[in-house]
């Protein structure tokens, strides 16, 4: 097992992501048989990090974890949680609730502890005054329920890069979506580079999109197996994570014991990339985007009568158009409706100053479409602020 050095820990580079566990369709009910499989042999091969939140599975990732790992000493691997501030029906007990979190999860403290899904929406809530979270969750810190915080990121690096400034020492790492794919579509790159800037650790979620680098088309891995017929899709997403010197911990979703066997076998050791093989996996990742190439240049902004962020509005569509709903209609509730794609005009004068010869008036509207119809936060939050309510008994 490869690891790494963070403030004197010792952490398992590859960390256990336990959102993904398989429940029954009917009941909901997670198959604890199979966790206790996948957690034990994960554990039992140098793996002593893992990743929980509150509204995983509807709350049951955390006492699913706890269950598994409830047989070895609880000094001997480390607990990642997160406060779910996105989901909150209104201002609450933020103590309680992180309480809760503790009690399902079997321990007195975090080893890590995350402001969870921070976007240019949610973090209105996690800084605002009568929310109160910042400062009743570094109250946690002080006590010592908490031994490292940092924060989960979905927004742009504008955000990220103020976010930091506003709050410098508070956070110790971040953690953040980061592959081949997202290294250019969604700024990973620029995000990585902010956070290395200050002095902060990298952490990450989604190594292999959700599954989609992990189940490439038959081209693609044809392109791959030219290297190694034996080799996996994931383990070269995971490789070219490896190469990035501040990543301290890549966190996985498993959810079949086949995939923690597969992942193990790939952090044995560190197997660089070699410079073909990266570029097989930027050609891939061209090939799967169907957006626009926006290039940011902002010459689009100059003329536009609405004032609108014309590129962020197109990173959003590109994101949009591979699969990336929710996260990105965060992102486009935290604007005002007057710098949504829908206030666009249409009078073309972005469409003229572009370099690239984007139709930006036409690109606006199928984005407005998508936003509208697309999947909501307010739907997908509605049954997390009823099970908040529940366990904090508020009507």
């Amino acid at each position: 097992m490869i690891y790494n050095d963070f403030k004197g820990l010792k952490l398992s580079r590859l960390g256990f992501g336990c959102m993904r566990f398989k429940s029954d369709p009917k009941t909901g009910e997670i198959d604890q048989e199979k966790v206790d499989a996948m957690l034990h042999m994960a554990y039992e091969n140098g793996v002593n990090y893992f990743d929980t939140a509150y509204p995983y599975l509807d709350g049951k990732s955390e006492l699913a974890m706890a269950k598994a790992l409830s047989i070895y000493p609880r000094d001997s691997y480390y607990i990642a949680d997160k406060f779910p501030g996105h989901s909150l029906p209104g201002p609450i007990d933020n103590i309680a609730l992180f309480n809760v979190s503790l009690k399902k999860c079997n321990t007195d403290y975090f080893d890590f502890y995350l402001l969870h899904n921070i976007t240019e929406w949610s973090v209105k809530i996690y800084e605002s005054e009568e929310y109160h979270i910042i400062p009743d969750i570094l109250k946690m810190k002080e006590e010592g329920k908490i031994r490292h915080l940092g924060f989960s990121f979905h927004g742009g690096p504008k955000l990220l890069e103020e976010f930091l400034s506003r709050h410098e020492g508070m956070f110790e790492f971040v953690q953040i979506q980061c592959n081949y794919l997202d290294w250019t579509l969604q700024d990973a790159k620029q995000k990585y580079d902010i956070i290395t800037r200050h002095g902060l650790g990298v952490w990450i979620m989604e190594p292999c999109r959700g599954g989609k680098l992990a189940n490439l088309n038959d081209e693609a891995m044809d392109q791959l197996k030219a290297f190694d017929p034996s080799a996996s899709a994931a383990s070269y997403a995971f490789r070219f994570l490896q190469d990035l010197d501040n990543i301290k911990v890549i966190l996985s979703g498993m959810n079949e014991v086949e995939q923690v066997e597969d992942n193990l076998n790939t952090f044995k050791d560190h197997k660089p990339l070699s410079k073909e093989e990266r570029d097989t996996l930027f050609a891939i990742a061209e090939s799967m985007k169907s957006g626009v190439p926006c290039t940011a240049c902002r010459y689009c902004c100059k003329g536009c009568p609405m004032g609108l962020d014309i590129p962020m509005l197109m990173e959003c569509y590109n994101n949009m158009k591979v699969g990336s709903g929710v996260n990105i209609s965060m992102r486009l509730d935290g604007l005002d409706e007057d710098k949504r794609a829908g206030a666009c005009i249409g009078c073309g004068q972005c469409a003229h100053a572009c370099p690239q010869g984007i139709d930006v008036p036409s690109v606006m509207r199928e984005l407005d479409e998508m936003y509208v119809n697309g999947p909501k936060w307010a739907d997908v939050s509605k049954s997390r602020h009823e099970s908040i309510r529940k366990e904090l008994n508020m009507k």
